[in-house]
């Protein structure tokens, strides 16, 4: 049962893109020095079909009768093409695409991105797709959906703090970039989505590369890299207003707002977003706003634009998880035990806040007709706290005079908040020659962060603390280079070679005192060379296979540094990646498979364990691996049901490691560290099956009377199998293996005065499956007795979101 279980789940899984090309009547797009057009939007709007044209520039459309179709066509730096084409007398109808005067409009993200001759493992989600799993949840939860992703949420809602791993890799080893701009934080690598609420919303597209990818700015992908686009230019002028309501009071809105183009040259785009929700974890309530201002000017051969997006969040803490004795019975698994250190109720302001801004200037020049430079200044600016109540508090432990009384140290309950306040500012920069069968691209970027970590005490019972007082400050500079050149050059027809060379150099100072009152004075000079290449080769418009070999390189972060013995800092970890793959398509599917062997040295694997703020530790190990296939595909199985799928099937080992556990005798002081030696363990929080999918219905598709109607019904379906918390392989430390169901109903009407209007019902897990998709622990010895502490992340059951969206 297990077996054909996977088998099923290995087709099944929405997120899969552009999975199907349908049709037997042809066509094909070029520009207007005849060079073919790869990757268009091809459109039949009275038919609801759409394709993609492949390496040719041809597209085909299936089940078509003889006639004369209105055809839609878009694509990136090219004016959209509405007309009628006679299929009528089976020729194959050539169309020449215009060039925009804006055409660079995309640029800006093109120097980090792979394309389609790119031997390199990706998947792309258009808008349309983005929009789909918008419901307000968090960008980890609208992506969950794609190949070897698993997603978690500490509400237990995917609202508030979240998180997403891909191939097993943790959030600090997946760089996010947002118009080819870094957003990984600095000191921890991590993304923290909170800090941008609904930004779905205002996301053109997104492309995720799994495995090294192609060179990066900011830190280096070990594992994925999530590449964000909002720099596209909207020609008309539009106003959408969006609603979302649902279970634990759930409740989004926003609005955008558009200009269009204004006089040919300017416009302006905008986005207010609110997200409130209680959680599904006692008092994880979240309450999030957010906006999104860009300005932009369009000329023949360039375009400026300015972004400003912030995000403000208020969430009610739920790091801790929930106890392992308590996760399995419906009535404690939602148990939270943060704030219960205060006498009486919960403290209720337990709360993390903070609020950051991003501030982005990008141009783009069109040179002549092969070359264009790319180039963007940024900033962002962080600060806020997360506040707790601590009962029976040293005083020396905050820095301040003991109070002695009758020999004992005074301790007091008091209110603690811990401080960040930061920025993080550079340039990130590119210059791109594309020629016959060059395609060339030289870039790089600076950047540099500045942080200050310091605390505070609004109150504490025994006396008032001066609002000023800082009981302990810290500050960390780390500044980071990075130089690239990428060459894809076409050997022979339809064979490419790729190579794609990176320098990168990091400078990292941290100095102060940490808020455990030890003294920090910490510097390191870090200097890496990332080579990567590989062949790309179309077999014929059907077929393609790829292979290439990348090597990524990633610093420690803060913690990595902060937490290590003075003897045994923390190393560089280092990955050589090899992908293979194969792409076929066929009238009514296609499929994409692929193989990787992620091989490390002292990779830098999650232990198990959290620090006070919730964030996972890291732990150097020697030798390790991933390897795998991943299945990614779709099929039009009857005029109005499809069925998307992928699947990925993975070892994921540790060659060898040595994990020290803390000691303690019997009346729990610390005596020292205990090592025990491991071989050929699993990875931790690394499945060996994700798998998933969705299988669709269009109801009354082009009926007469529905006419610009369209209600699909989708099931989806995600399975996740067991995972290791830590290192060790111990059975009695996982997070057991876990499936769910949803149902969504969408209804879609286009018209001339509500140009879209979309409801949208989606039932999450159906079933009321009882899962947790994360968890923590802890193995320490007592008394020479081995104790295991655990906590899970509860995932919320049976629940709903309603959504409505109107588009003038």
């Amino acid at each position: 049962m297990a077996k054909q279980f996977i088998l099923v789940a290995a087709w099944l899984l929405l997120g899969s893109v552009s999975a199907w090309a349908q049709g037997t009547l042809v066509g094909k797009l070029t520009n207007k020095e005849g060079s073919v057009l790869v990757g268009a939007n091809v459109w039949l709007p009275e038919k609801n079909k759409g394709t993609a044209t492949d390496l040719q520039g041809q597209f085909t459309l299936n089940n078509l009768a003889p006639g004369r179709y209105l055809l839609q066509i878009s694509y990136l730096g090219f004016e959209d093409y509405s007309g009628v084409v006679d299929f009528s007398d089976g020729a194959t109808p050539t169309l020449v695409l215009q060039e925009r005067a804006y055409s660079v409009d995309g640029l800006v993200v093109k120097s980090t991105r792979a394309d389609a001759r790119t031997p390199m493992t990706f998947i792309n989600l258009n808008k349309k797709q983005i929009s789909a799993n918008n419901m307000g949840q968090d960008l980890p939860f609208v992506l969950q959906w794609t190949p070897s992703a698993v997603v978690t949420s500490d509400a237990g809602t995917g609202i508030g703090y979240t998180g997403i791993r891909i191939r097993g890799t943790d959030p600090t080893r997946i760089n996010v970039t947002v118009n080819g701009i870094p957003i990984n934080d600095a000191e921890s690598q991590a993304v923290f989505w909170v800090n941008m609420p609904d930004f779905a919303s205002s996301t053109a597209d997104v492309q995720i590369q799994r495995g090294v990818g192609t060179s990066t700015n900011g830190a280096a992908a070990f594992g994925a890299s999530i590449n964000l686009n909002t720099a596209k230019v909207q020609e008309k002028a539009y106003a959408t207003a969006a609603t979302s309501v649902g279970s634990f009071n759930t409740f989004k809105r926003n609005i955008q707002l558009g200009t269009g183009l204004i006089n040919k040259h300017f416009s302006v785009d905008a986005r207010l977003s609110r997200i409130t929700s209680n959680g599904y974890i006692d008092r994880a309530h979240a309450n999030l706003n957010a906006y999104y201002v860009s300005g932009a000017y369009v000329g023949k051969n360039n375009l400026l634009r300015f972004n400003v997006f912030s995000g403000k969040e208020i969430t009610y803490q739920a790091w801790n998880g929930v106890p392992a004795d308590l996760v399995n019975n419906w009535s404690t698994r939602t148990y939270n035990s943060a704030g219960i250190e205060r006498p009486g109720t919960p403290y209720d302001n337990e709360v993390d806040h903070y609020q950051q801004t991003h501030y982005q200037l990008l141009y783009n020049q069109k040179i002549g007709s092969n070359w264009n430079f790319n180039g963007a200044l940024h900033y962002t600016k962080g600060a806020g706290y997360f506040e707790q109540y601590k009962k029976d508090q040293p005083l020396s432990s905050y820095g301040l005079p003991p109070l002695l009384e009758g020999g004992t140290e005074s301790v007091t309950d008091l209110v603690r908040q811990l401080w960040l306040d930061n920025g993080f500012y550079g340039t990130v920069m590119s210059m791109n020659y594309r020629k016959n069968r060059w395609d060339i691209t030289l870039g790089g970027g600076w950047n540099q962060y500045d942080g200050k970590q310091f605390g505070k005490l609004p109150w504490t019972a025994k006396g008032n603390i001066s609002p000023a007082l800082h009981y302990y400050d810290g500050n960390s500079l780390k500044t980071d280079a990075n130089v690239y050149t990428k060459f894809n050059y076409e050997l022979t027809k339809g064979l490419y070679a790729y190579v794609d060379l990176q320098m990168r150099s990091i400078g990292y100072d941290i100095k102060g005192v940490d808020a455990f009152q030890r003294n920090l004075n910490i510097s390191n000079q870090l200097h890496f060379f990332n080579p990567k290449g590989g062949l790309f080769y179309q077999l014929n418009p059907q077929t393609a296979i790829f292979a290439s070999t990348a090597v990524g390189q990633r610093e420690p972060n803060r913690d990595d540094y902060v937490n290590a013995a003075a003897n045994n800092p923390p190393k560089p970890e280092r990955m050589l990646d090899t992908e293979l793959g194969f792409k076929r398509q066929w009238a009514k599917g296609a499929i994409e498979i692929n193989g990787y062997h992620m091989y490390y040295r002292d990779q830098l694997a999650l232990r198990g364990s959290l620090n006070e703020v919730g964030s996972a530790l890291r732990v150097n190990i020697d030798r390790s691996y991933r390897m795998g296939i991943e299945v990614n595909g779709g099929w039009q199985l009857l005029k109005a049901l499809r069925l998307q799928g992928n699947a990925a099937f993975s070892k994921n080992k540790v060659l060898a490691f040595t994990e020290e556990q803390d000691a303690y005798d019997a009346d729990f002081v610390p005596t020292g560290s205990i090592k025990v030696d491991h071989t050929h363990t699993d990875l931790s929080f690394s499945p060996n099956v994700v798998a998933g999918g969705e299988l669709a219905f269009s109801l009354f598709q082009n009926t007469q009377w529905l006419r610009g109607q369209q209600i699909t019904l989708s099931w989806l379906t995600r399975y996740v199998s067991r995972q290791f918390i830590d290192n060790t392989s111990d059975l009695s430390n996982v997070i057991p293996a876990y499936s769910f169901t949803d149902l969504r109903l969408v209804y879609r009407r286009s018209g001339k005065v509500l140009k879209n209007v979309t409801a949208t019902v989606w039932l999450q897990n159906v079933f009321n499956r009882q899962y947790s998709s994360n968890g923590w622990s802890y193995r320490y010895q007592v008394d020479k007795q081995t104790t295991l502490d655990r906590g899970y992340y509860p995932q919320a059951g049976r629940n709903v979101l309603v959504g409505l969206e109107i588009g003038f």
